[in-house]
């Protein structure tokens, strides 16, 4: 086993044990499984949280992507504009809604979504832009929002990994929550996210009562009373009470959590300048490093090196999309340089909350050592 793991979830859960086996009793012993009072109170939980008026929680990150571009009227013959960096997600739920992913390559620097793309990728069927707030950092939203009302597009968030992330009014100053920048967005709480569950789960958020009204519709065969179907297509997305309850147990750390993730950040930083290129946090960002990524031409033996002094690293992502033997007919190859360019670079250090100084301080010496040989 790695002296530093990458994520440490059997550390999180013994430090929340006593809490969270109570509340995993208090679902069992209640027989509500499926939706109840837990997950209503976890999705107003969230609302309060992300200051989103509409919270609605769905089985897994990738259905929330699905199900908020259906709601939001996203279906056949439709284009959405999205990033090829990304996991694989971002790109399935625009397939899965039935609309046709359209790729533009990234920004170096933040791996975000670069706008100044966008133009080049607009067509009468554009509907909507699909931007990822990438590693925990908000995309450049006030210039993709510009280009969205300009040509009339809607813009659904993939927050995935950005869960109390700001896009920032001046400065770093804390701004407005992801999840409140476009007209809906989807939020995974896979286990190894900033804030996750002990198994699949996410939600969607909106400011749009119509768009919620949608989504919930959907989510639950088109029926608002049980056996009594008002939506058509409808689809079955749930959000089970145990979940919730172990979410709601961990909702109320997510902010210490993630400053303690920004401070681990920083110590990397100064630990690893002039060795690797460590993140770029953008003056609009609040950073909440769902992942500490550096970049570095030498990814493959430093990974490999890394691992075989007990360091743990994964690559996010060693693919772009249209490189996927599944997604080859998106984009050819070449025509995303700095995507490719990023996915042979890449690479993810050990990032957590309940990550010590001292085991960052072992990495970055892993690191010097590394290049020093």
């Amino acid at each position: 086993m790695l002296m530093i793991p990458i994520i440490d979830l059997q550390r999180e859960y013994q430090t929340l044990k006593t809490q969270i086996d109570a509340a995993v009793g208090r679902v069992l012993a209640s027989g509500s499984y499926i939706g109840g009072p837990e997950v209503s109170a976890l999705e107003a939980e969230l609302s309060s949280y992300l200051s989103s008026p509409y919270v609605i929680t769905v089985a897994s990150g990738t259905d929330a992507l699905f199900i908020a571009l259906r709601a939001m009227g996203v279906g056949p013959g439709d284009e959405v504009i999205t990033t090829p960096f990304t996991f694989i997600a971002t790109v399935e739920a625009i397939q899965h809604a039935g609309a046709k992913p359209v790729l533009v390559d990234i920004d170096p620097q933040t791996f975000n979504l670069e706008p100044a793309h966008l133009e080049s990728a607009l067509s009468e069927r554009t509907r909507a832009i699909l931007p990822v707030h990438l590693y925990g950092q908000p995309a450049p939203m006030r210039e993709i929002r510009a280009f969205a009302q300009q040509h009339r597009l809607l813009i659904l968030e993939d927050a995935a990994q950005a869960i109390g992330a700001r896009y920032c009014a001046v400065d770093r100053e804390p701004g407005r929550m992801a999840g409140n920048l476009g007209d809906a967005a989807g939020f995974s709480l896979y286990p190894t996210k900033n804030l996750g569950a002990y198994g699949d789960a996410g939600f969607i958020t909106t400011s749009s009562p119509q768009i919620a009204e949608e989504a919930r519709l959907i989510a639950a065969h088109g029926s608002k009373m049980r056996y009594h179907h008002i939506r058509p297509a409808g689809y079955t997305s749930r959000l089970d009470a145990l979940q919730a309850a172990i979410l709601r147990v961990k909702l109320p750390y997510l902010e210490s959590w993630n400053t303690r993730r920004r401070h681990i950040a920083r110590l990397y930083d100064e630990g690893l300048k002039n060795l690797v290129e460590t993140p770029y946090q953008a003056p609009y960002s609040y950073h909440i490093y769902h992942q500490y990524t550096v970049r570095t031409p030498e990814r493959d033996r430093l990974l490999a090196f890394l691992k075989e002094n007990g360091v743990g690293s994964s690559v996010h992502y060693p693919l772009p999309a249209h490189l996927q033997p599944a997604y080859r007919d998106l984009a050819p190859q070449g025509s995303l340089p700095e995507s490719e360019k990023a996915a042979q670079e890449v690479l993810s250090l050990p990032m957590h909350p309940f990550l010590e100084d001292a085991q960052v301080e072992q990495v970055i010496e892993t690191v010097r050592r590394f290049f020093a040989a």
